[in-house]
């Protein structure tokens, strides 16, 4: 299915590399820091005419009318997932059954790690994309003519559970985080099916989604002088079955929409969820699921965090 992107150009006007930075928020955090370096600088692409549409249109699914509603409540609520994934691909999730607390407990064990000194940190960087646990900067640092304002924490939490050892207690909530927004996935897949047209365990069988990978992923894009000229990450669609966001009430993240670029405000202890690329092949066409393209803006203090329920069968590359 061919997809309408919105573009960016790294800019061309300051060829020289800085010194290699490990770590966004460092730079960002440097004394007296009042413009970027070129390397982080992007212009839009001039034959982009993308253009914005209003906050509030993204549909929005009531979790617990999927799972305890009456039978004609669970039948309406099944319709507009599966209308929700066809015409936009991309929904907010209310009423999920994940405390706020526990939302509130990973947000800021996440900022903890991020705080840790950057020699702690760099005993998570990794050296593969398929270890367990890597932190680190941008989007793809071996390939990347311009970079990203992003610092990142990537772990495998399912069907084994990894965490870093650091900050204390990161790892016993992300260890019930983990596992309470995979519930929350796997109700989604089974309504998803059910609007398909299939039982409701259909996908969950058929891709076998216990034995399924499982990514935790903290995006953290700190204070940028100039954000008019970042870009936290590039537009992109995501790998696997469902991505389900949380944030920390600052916005930035954007989704396009019949080619237009949607700014996305969370409701307040909502998840916000992407079909990935996996889910649309696997629908066997019986839908046709939105292709979903996200960029990022920089946005002072935002911090993003997804949870990705991905198929080990057919993942090779976590991104």
């Amino acid at each position: 299915m061919a997809a309408e992107t919105a573009s960016l150009l790294p800019s061309q006007a300051f060829p020289s590399q800085p010194t290699k930075i490990t770590s966004i928020k460092t730079l960002a955090e440097s004394p007296g820091l009042t413009s970027i370096p070129a390397t982080y600088t992007f212009t839009p692409d001039l034959h982009d005419h993308v253009t914005c549409v209003p906050e509030g249109s993204i549909p929005v699914i009531d979790y617990s009318l999927l799972i305890s509603g009456t039978p004609d409540q669970r039948s309406k609520i099944v319709h507009e997932l599966g209308r929700a994934c066809q015409d936009w691909g991309f929904f907010m999730v209310i009423n999920h059954g994940v405390p706020e607390n526990l939302l509130s407990s990973i947000l800021d064990g996440c900022k903890g790690f991020f705080d840790l000194p950057e020699e702690e940190k760099q005993e998570f960087k990794g050296n593969h994309v398929l270890d367990p646990i890597r932190s680190g900067t941008s989007f793809n640092v071996s390939v990347e003519k311009a970079f990203y304002w992003r610092d990142f924490l990537k772990v495998f939490v399912h069907p084994v559970f990894y965490s870093p050892t650091k900050p204390a207690g990161l790892s016993e909530i992300s260890l019930e985080y983990s596992q309470r927004v995979r519930e929350v996935a796997r109700g989604l897949l089974k309504g998803i099916s059910e609007s398909l047209g299939l039982e409701g365990s259909y996908i969950d069988k058929a891709l076998n989604l216990e034995q399924g990978k499982q990514i935790f992923i903290a995006n953290l894009y700190p204070t940028c002088p100039q954000p008019e000229l970042a870009m936290g990450m590039p537009p992109h669609s995501d790998h696997g079955f469902l991505t389900l966001l949380i944030q920390n009430g600052i916005g930035g993240l954007q989704i396009q929409h019949k080619g237009k670029w949607v700014d996305v405000g969370a409701l307040p202890n909502s998840f916000l969820v992407n079909t990935g690329d996996h889910l649309e092949v696997h629908s066997d066409f019986l839908v046709m699921l939105s292709f979903i393209t996200i960029r990022l803006g920089v946005d002072p203090r935002f911090l993003r965090l997804n949870n990705s329920v991905k198929n080990a069968k057919f993942l090779f590359f976590c991104y």
